[in-house]
């Protein structure tokens, strides 16, 4: 396991939180070059603090599309020379998903594709080996290729409750000292820690 931070990201593209960390199984090639792909902008990869990235996740940038506007899906624009000089204009012109987004304390399973522009929410969970195409509300749990929603993890005023105490976002200090609650504690527990 490594934290991200501590791989020291050197992408302006790519944001992570605090104490976010995936598992590398030994392999030290680094978050930026083993698990996201076609990072080239200016399309961002933004993740949260405490989220999970399990081995394999792959992040697929927008960088890695291939232009679907005429009868060729050839890339002659990253190519160079007359060819880029041709054709870059009408490139830069074809519409790009946005940012992709994951959220705060999201769990990523073993060989997950989250594909170009994708935000996933916070709490969410998201199955191993599974395709993310649509966007995964919070503490949604998805599964599958396309992923698709097996259930919440909580009752939609539960969900609100989590959403508003925002947990991840309190001083460290008192993370520390509820962790155990943080872990094992209901919505309840965490709205009324969070008034305090």
């Amino acid at each position: 396991m490594s934290t991200i931070k501590g791989q020291g990201p050197t992408s302006p593209l790519l944001e992570i939180g605090e104490f976010t960390y995936y598992d590398t199984e030994g392999d030290h090639v680094g978050f930026e070059h083993a698990n996201v792909k076609y990072l080239y902008g200016p399309q961002r990869l933004v993740i949260g603090r405490f989220t999970t990235i399990g081995p394999g996740v792959t992040f697929i940038m927008p960088g890695g599309n291939h232009p679907m506007i005429g009868p060729s899906t050839y890339p002659f624009a990253m190519f160079g020379g007359t060819w880029t000089e041709n054709t870059l204009d009408t490139f830069t012109q074809i519409e790009q998903p946005g940012d992709t987004v994951v959220g705060n304390d999201v769990w990523i399973g073993r060989e997950a594709t989250i594909m170009p522009g994708v935000t996933i929410g916070d709490g969410a969970v998201i199955g191993a080996c599974s395709v993310v195409t649509k966007n995964v509300a919070p503490y949604e749990i998805v599964a599958g290729n396309p992923a698709s929603v097996r259930r919440t993890r909580f009752t939609p005023d539960d969900i609100e409750r989590l959403l508003r105490a925002r947990w991840w976002d309190w001083p460290i200090e008192k993370i520390t000292e509820q962790a155990d609650m943080i872990m094992s504690g209901t919505p309840h527990d965490i709205e009324r820690l969070g008034a305090n």
